[in-house]
């Protein structure tokens, strides 16, 4: 009785088997199909056999797949963030934004594992710095050690000798050029600075090569400008420099940010760089209008027989307007306010 239902119980799983077999092979012949209806979209002679992760573009071959992204300037990376229905969401969806989800996590540890971030963004060195600045009325600021004009920046100061040793950017725009000095003395004379670069013959020959338009002209047709700091992108000004004075004067009462940069500008490019002046107002003629208008005329008064005119004066006399935070200096139109002023006033000097 045995040795006839263990056959029985054999054919019936190999038959199941079978079936199963059939149906996955249904299965991936269904898929082929669907995929063998839509042709290349490169070629568009092939069937397609692969599909692109970023953009879904059908391909059959790999030339095929390099010339859609050489045309197409795709990358051919899956958008982890793209937008997928509540009907199209399924397990590798799901998994895909829990791999984004721990992405993101890693990165977000690794940021504060780095040195870069944690380092301060004033260190003593800076301070120091901004402090003898400041006795020369002088305001620096400085940025983060993460900025190249930061790390690029090799200002020094010689205490004994109060002395700056500048790191200085000429700039050249006539010549697209521009040049990096090293510890330049604050003593010197812009019109020495400049003698090494556009001087007709004291200056260095591939300099001066270079630099030929600025080379031929004079002197006297050459001026120094300096971008104005913290004043808005459709506002920029520049303060002009004196090529007589030493770069300690002309620094002075001026605003740097790690370094000066200097715009060294031909006389018919004058104009490009307007200088800094008081905002134009029309309220100020306005106010200047209702300031002379005629007063009315004094009273008698009945009993004392006095004329009414102090009164009368008070009464005309406008309020008190309140003083400006930065002192008798009016802040001009385009500029940005600052609340760092103050604080870099209570920076310790060593």
């Amino acid at each position: 009785m045995s040795a006839v239902i263990l056959p029985t119980a054999h054919i019936m799983s190999s038959a199941e088997n079978k079936v199963e077999n059939s149906s996955t092979e249904e299965e991936e012949r269904g898929k082929k199909r669907k995929m063998s209806l839509s042709s290349c979209g490169v070629c568009g002679s092939e069937e397609a056999k692969y599909r692109c992760p970023a953009c879904l573009t059908h391909s059959c071959s790999l030339p095929c797949v390099k010339k859609h992204k050489e045309v197409s300037g795709c990358s051919g990376v899956r958008n982890k963030t793209a937008f997928v229905t509540l009907s199209q969401f399924d397990e590798m969806a799901l998994l895909s934004d829990y791999r984004f989800l721990e992405d993101t996590g890693r990165f977000a540890d690794g940021a504060t594992r780095d040195n870069l971030v944690q380092a301060p963004r004033v260190t003593v060195k800076s301070k120091k710095l901004a402090s003898n600045a400041r006795k020369m009325n002088i305001t620096l600021r400085f940025l983060p050690i993460t900025f190249s004009k930061s790390r690029e920046n090799s200002t020094f100061f010689l205490t004994k000798e109060k002395l700056f040793l500048w790191h200085l950017k000429l700039i050249f725009p006539q010549s697209s050029s521009e040049f990096t000095q090293r510890r330049v003395s604050d003593k010197q004379t812009l019109k020495q600075i400049l003698t090494s670069y556009i001087h007709p013959t004291e200056s260095d020959p591939v300099t001066r090569q270079k630099l030929k338009m600025y080379v031929q002209a004079r002197f006297d047709h050459v001026k120094v400008f300096m971008k104005v700091e913290g004043r808005k992108a459709n506002s920029v000004r520049y303060h002009e420099f004196d090529i007589e004075k030493s770069l300690r004067d002309n620094l002075s009462y001026k605003t740097l940010i790690e370094y000066p940069e200097l715009h060294v500008v031909l006389k018919d490019h004058w104009k490009d760089y307007p200088l800094k002046g008081p905002a134009k107002n029309d309220k100020v003629g306005q106010e200047k209008e209702t300031a002379t208008q005629v007063s009315p005329s004094p009273q008698r008064s009945p009993t004392t027989g006095e004329t009414n005119i102090s009164r009368t004066a008070q009464e005309m006399e406008p309020p008190p307007q309140k003083k400006a935070k930065r002192g008798d200096e009016e802040q001009e139109e385009g500029e940005i306010t600052d609340s760092s002023d103050e604080d870099d006033k209570n920076i310790p000097c060593d």
